[in-house]
């Protein structure tokens, strides 16, 4: 990442929780009960991170981007938890939920996951996710962008890993690794 002091900024210990609860506040209105999709559980589990570098503004996209995708996948799951216009009593399933987990790998690195339980995927389908165009929602949802775009942002232009750990029937979890920056005087 070339240095220019006024294109980036730091993120310093807790500060990377502003990111990410102030793009769930944007998404708050997808998390809520509606029509037929139970409300979104958000589970933070948040660890005090040491200096990290980004962009402005390309964490929230990366967030975004992620959790977006949670939200659709458990929307999509949850049509099957319905009969006809009956919900299946909610002690037979597990209540939709999102689990945001930051913490220090090393002192070189930090990690954010973002995990979902729906219905997950299989493998040919993740062995494309980061792929440009590649989608398996309906046309005209999203633009098929999202994920390629967040690979760019964390890979190419940070330096990091993103990953992905999916499995039918049990649910999917995006790991974004980002390495920790020597503090510039």
């Amino acid at each position: 990442m070339p240095h220019h002091p006024y294109f980036l900024l730091r993120i310093i210990c807790g500060a990377d929780r502003f990111y990410i609860d102030s793009t769930l506040i944007l998404l708050e209105h997808q998390l809520q009960a509606r029509d037929k999709y139970p409300e979104i559980q958000v589970i933070k589990e948040y660890s005090q991170l040491p200096l990290v570098e980004y962009y402005p503004a390309q964490p929230n996209q990366v967030f975004m981007n992620m959790l977006v995708n949670a939200i659709d996948a458990l929307q999509d799951s949850n049509k099957t938890r319905f009969i006809g216009n009956s919900q299946i009593e909610k002690s037979n399933y597990l209540l939709p939920t999102i689990r945001i987990r930051t913490e220090v790998i090393d002192r070189k690195w930090v990690a954010i996951s973002i995990a979902d339980n729906a219905s997950g995927m299989n493998e040919k389908v993740r062995a494309r996710l980061f792929d440009p165009f590649f989608t398996t929602k309906p046309v005209g949802k999203g633009t098929a962008l999202g994920l390629s775009i967040s690979y760019q942002i964390i890979v190419e232009k940070h330096g990091g890993q993103i990953g992905c750990i999916s499995a039918l029937g049990q649910g999917t979890e995006f790991v974004i690794k980002i390495p920790v920056k020597a503090k510039n005087g």
